[in-house]
């Protein structure tokens, strides 16, 4: 990406106060918490130890949980300098889980406190091995609750977003479909196992992760753009080479979107993109915590489109 130590200085900072300005409920409820085995419904914490390290993770069972039939997980990855118990509040996803009956989890980086990182390959933490904690973690919960392994997802804002495009590579044996959300390619070869679908979100213009970089420029964080990402996953998954196109906005709406389909994919696979015009680093039809990191879409919702694309693809 076209970034400077300057720029991703301000990224750090500005994300610093997205993490600030989360309510106070939200980081009390990151502490670990003792609880009963097997989960009902309702939300709990649960604490993994992982290369030494303890790790932990939010669970949110929906209301029409039922132990006696196997659910579908969404596993929301947070952005840089916040954690899970932000993200329930971030992404507004708690509510999506209840009406469409998918278990959440919300798990969280490393870091110092409530501020933490994914180890995404070229940006985030370097140490921590995420994709083993990602693999524990489905492992576990698998223990305290009824999980349909053929239907586990991620999805992630920025920096969660680079590392659902890890975890796709790395872990495809495990993970179904992926739904980033302003945030793109973090490493630097994917090798995925099987194929992974993708719909992927990003605005336009997105000052912290930008949605296209002038050719020929240069970044030491080393991430691809969206269009890059996308062809990435489109040859991966063996998809058409040209995208078929809708307009979900409508006339004089305020955010004009667009969605390009990438189908024809091995097993069904397809790549999909979410363009949000003038759109910035937000999640599409989620209030922004503070306004200088851009609009965001309040015509769609990315919730409802990911759970959309993610019932179309169970793991084949």
């Amino acid at each position: 990406m076209n970034m400077t130590k300057s720029s991703l200085a301000q990224i750090m900072l500005a994300l610093l106060i997205v993490g600030l300005t989360t309510p106070c409920s939200a980081v009390q409820e990151s502490q670990p918490k003792a609880q009963p085995e097997p989960l009902g419904p309702g939300d709990h914490t649960r604490t993994l130890t992982v290369g030494g390290q303890e790790r932990t993770y939010f669970v949110h069972v929906p209301k029409g949980y039922d132990p006696n039939k196997p659910m579908p997980v969404v596993l929301a990855l947070h952005g840089a300098a916040m954690n899970g118990p932000m993200m329930v509040w971030f992404s507004g996803l708690n509510k999506k889980s209840d009406e469409a009956g998918f278990i959440v989890v919300y798990p969280s980086g490393t870091g110092i406190g409530p501020f933490c990182t994914w180890n995404a390959g070229n940006f985030g933490a370097k140490t921590a091995d995420d994709v083993a904690f990602i693999g524990k973690l489905l492992d576990d919960l698998a223990s305290v609750v009824s999980v349909d392994e053929k239907r586990v997802y991620a999805c992630g804002m920025s920096n969660g977003g680079m590392m659902c495009y890890r975890l796709a590579a790395e872990l495809s044996d495990r993970i179904a479909a992926i739904a980033p959300v302003a945030g793109t390619i973090a490493i630097d070869e994917s090798k995925p196992k099987h194929p992974v679908p993708v719909i992927h979100f990003h605005g336009t213009k997105d000052n912290l992760v930008p949605f296209e970089v002038a050719k020929g420029k240069k970044s030491f964080t080393k991430l691809k753009d969206v269009e890059e990402s996308i062809l990435t996953w489109v040859k991966l998954n063996g998809c058409e080479p040209e995208p078929k196109t809708d307009t979900l906005s409508k006339d004089g709406d305020e955010t004009k979107v667009t969605r390009k389909i990438y189908g024809g994919g091995k097993d069904g696979s397809e790549v999909v993109l979410i363009v949000i015009e003038d759109g910035g680093h937000t999640w599409p039809g989620q209030q922004p915590p503070v306004g200088f990191i851009g609009k965001s879409a309040k015509n769609i919702s990315a919730n409802d489109l990911m759970w959309e694309f993610f019932q179309k693809h169970p793991m084949k």
